[in-house]
């Protein structure tokens, strides 16, 4: 797979810019297309609806000024994929809202770079859960930058891998592969692989690294006992390799059971200070 258009979610928040320029670098390293995309977080048919129908009330959204702030920061976008270097840009100013509108667009593309949620900071307009609802929407791997990383920041330099076996982990990691041919270490780090049967075999993450042997991505393994916490047990062994980004699968099983019971998806993106390249 190579990453040959590459979407970012932009906004007036500060922390765009770090998501631009990781979404810039990444379009720079791989020849990319990049698109910045801003979102009103009105739906098309709510303003058809709202100018058509004299039952409902008038549109109360400040249309005009959602608007300006979306253009405000494409202009922002535009001069950052140009300092960068980046040769070919496009910028879109959407009417949607904002989960559903990245996600029909990440469809046709490679790669969606989006942002963690930041509880102390929130940005108007923008769902705690927008990861997560791009996440389980986009059908693509989410680049999700946390809402703490600097502007220019490394990434995939070093990278931990996340496997459990699982569907997701295995699409999230052959995404991720052409990032991982040109990293200086990865590390393979399976989770509580005892407990999970004979999911791994004798030796468990040995079959994923001759996997990604043959595409010449030499790899550490690590087998690691999360204590009943893989979510923080696998944050930890990624501080302790020294890494700048995650790969792992997203919800492994369903939505419903990790809000209920808790899960590892749920606590990387919460609490991950590292970037995460994920899918499910």
């Amino acid at each position: 797979m190579e990453y040959k258009t590459i979407l970012v979610h932009v906004d007036e928040s500060a922390q765009a810019a770090a998501r631009i320029d990781a979404a810039a670098r990444l379009a720079i390293e791989h020849n990319a297309h990049l698109i910045g995309t801003a979102l009103t977080n009105l739906p098309p048919r709510l303003l058809a609806l709202s100018g058509l129908d004299p039952s409902l009330p008038p549109m109360q959204a400040p249309l005009l000024e959602l608007r300006q702030l979306a253009d405000s920061a494409l202009d922002v976008f535009d001069q950052r994929a140009a300092a960068l270097g980046v040769l070919s840009v496009e910028r879109r100013r959407l009417e949607e809202e904002m989960g559903l509108g990245m996600s029909l667009q990440a469809r046709y593309c490679d790669l969606v770079v989006i942002g963690q949620h930041n509880a102390a900071h929130p940005v108007p307009g923008v769902r705690a859960d927008f990861p997560e609802y791009v996440l389980l929407n986009s059908a693509k791997p989410v680049l999700v930058i946390p809402a703490t990383a600097p502007q220019g920041a490394p990434l995939g330099q070093r990278i931990v891998v996340g496997w459990n076996g699982s569907a997701p982990a295995s699409r999230a990691i052959t995404s991720a592969i052409p990032l991982m041919r040109r990293a200086r270490q990865v590390d393979i780090v399976v989770v509580d692989a005892r407990a999970q049967g004979d999911l791994h075999g004798a030796m468990p993450g040995a079959d994923l690294a001759l996997y990604l042997a043959r595409h010449e991505i030499r790899v550490n393994v690590r087998d690691i006992d999360s204590r009943a916490d893989p979510g923080r047990a696998l944050l930890a062994a990624a501080g302790e390799a020294g890494a700048d980004l995650i790969v792992m699968g997203a919800y492994g099983r369903s939505r419903f059971r990790e809000v209920l019971l808790g899960g590892a998806t749920r606590t990387v993106l919460r609490s991950s200070t590292l970037p995460l390249w994920m899918m499910h």
